[in-house]
C-alpha cells in the first residue's frame, strides 16, 4: 500500500481486510459506508466514484483509529459520535442508547394515528431524544416535553433538539421517583424504558452490553415491568381522558404488559409487530 499517497480504495480495503472474520462482509459495508459519509460525506455512489481520489494521511490515520476502536466492538455510533434516526443524524454518546430501527416503527405508528392534530406529548427516558425531536418535526401541531433521569442524557437530547430545529422541551427527572411537579395534561405519552432483564444480559452481544449505558437498558428479573408499572400509573393521572399511550416493550413480556395495562383500566390495548416479526410495541387508550 503507499502510505504516501493512499486512495480511498485503498481504505476501503484496508477496512475490510482489517474486519474480516470479526464482522459480517455486510456489516463491514455499513460500517464503511458511515466512515465516509463521516468524514467525507460521501454517499454509497460516491465510494465508487472516488475510488482513486487521494486521501490525506490525516484521514487515513483516523479510519486507522476507526477500526482499531471497531476491532474492540465498541459500536460505530460511539467511535463518529453520531447515529441515524429517522432521517435524522443525531449526536450519541456514551451517556445515551444507539436508536434503532424497530424504534423508529414506534414514531411511525403515532405519526400515522395522530396525522394533523395538535396534541401535547411526553417522552419519558428520552435518551439521545430521538422520539421527541422526530416527532415535534414530523407533528407540526405539536408540543414535546421529554424527561431522562440522567442529566448527562437531558444535555445531548437538548443539543440534538437544538441542532435539529425541533422545539423540544428537555427535563431531567426519574418516572420511579418524580421530583418535578407536574401539572400539564397529555394527549400522548410515549416511552422505551429499560426493559431487558439481567438474565438476558448474559444473551447480549458485546457491543452493546460493554459499550451502552447499564441504567438505560437492564431492569432485575424480579421487578421486570418496574417502569412500565410507573408509566402506567403516571399515564392514570396526567393522560387526557381518550389520550393514548406507546411503549416498546421486550417481547418476551408481551403478555405481562398487556395485563398490566387492562388491571390499570386502560382500553383499546394493541400489540404490534416490529420489521422482524417480534411483539414490540404496544398502544393503549385512557
Amino acid at each position: 500500500m503507499n502510505r504516501e499517497a493512499p486512495v480511498v480504495g485503498d481504505a476501503i480495503r484496508f477496512i475490510r481486510n482489517e474486519l474480516a472474520g470479526i464482522y459480517p462482509a455486510g456489516e463491514i459495508r455499513g460500517f464503511t459506508e458511515l466512515i465516509f459519509e463521516h468524514l467525507f460525506k460521501y454517499s454509497k455512489t460516491d465510494l465508487l466514484i472516488h475510488n482513486d481520489t487521494k486521501l490525506f494521511n490525516s484521514a487515513f490515520f483516523q479510519i486507522e483509529d476507526f477500526v482499531r476502536q471497531l476491532k474492540q466492538h465498541k459500536p460505530v455510533q460511539y467511535i463518529l459520535g453520531e447515529a441515524w434516526f429517522y432521517g435524522l443524524k443525531l449526536e450519541v454518546n456514551a451517556r445515551v442508547l444507539i436508536p434503532r430501527q424497530e424504534t423508529e416503527e414506534l414514531v411511525r405508528w403515532i405519526i400515522d394515528d395522530t396525522g394533523s392534530s395538535s396534541v401535547k406529548i411526553l417522552d419519558i427516558g428520552t435518551g439521545s431524544g430521538c422520539i421527541a425531536i422526530a416527532l415535534d418535526l414530523n407533528l407540526p401541531l405539536s408540543d414535546v416535553k421529554a424527561i431522562d433521569k440522567s442529566a448527562g442524557a437531558v444535555e445531548v437530547a437538548a443539543r440534538n433538539a437544538v441542532r435539529t430545529g425541533a422545539s423540544v422541551s428537555c427535563s431531567c427527572d426519574d418516572i420511579l421517583n418524580p421530583v418535578v411537579v407536574n401539572t400539564a395534561k397529555y394527549d400522548i405519552i410515549v416511552s422505551n424504558p429499560p426493559y431487558v432483564t439481567e438474565s438476558e444480559r448474559l444473551l447480549m452481544d458485546r457491543n452493546v452490553v460493554c459499550y451502552e449505558p447499564v441504567e438505560a437498558l437492564f431492569v432485575r428479573d424480579n421487578q421486570a415491568l418496574v417502569y412500565y408499572e410507573a408509566i402506567a400509573g403516571f399515564g392514570c393521572e396526567y393522560l387526557e381522558k381518550g389520550g393514548r399511550l406507546y411503549l416498546e416493550i421486550n417481547e418476551a413480556k408481551h403478555e405481562e404488559v398487556l395485563q398490566l395495562l387492562k388491571r390499570y383500566l386502560y382500553r383499546d390495548v394493541e400489540l404490534r409487530k416490529d420489521i422482524n416479526g417480534k411483539y414490540r410495541m404496544v398502544k393503549a387508550v385512557r
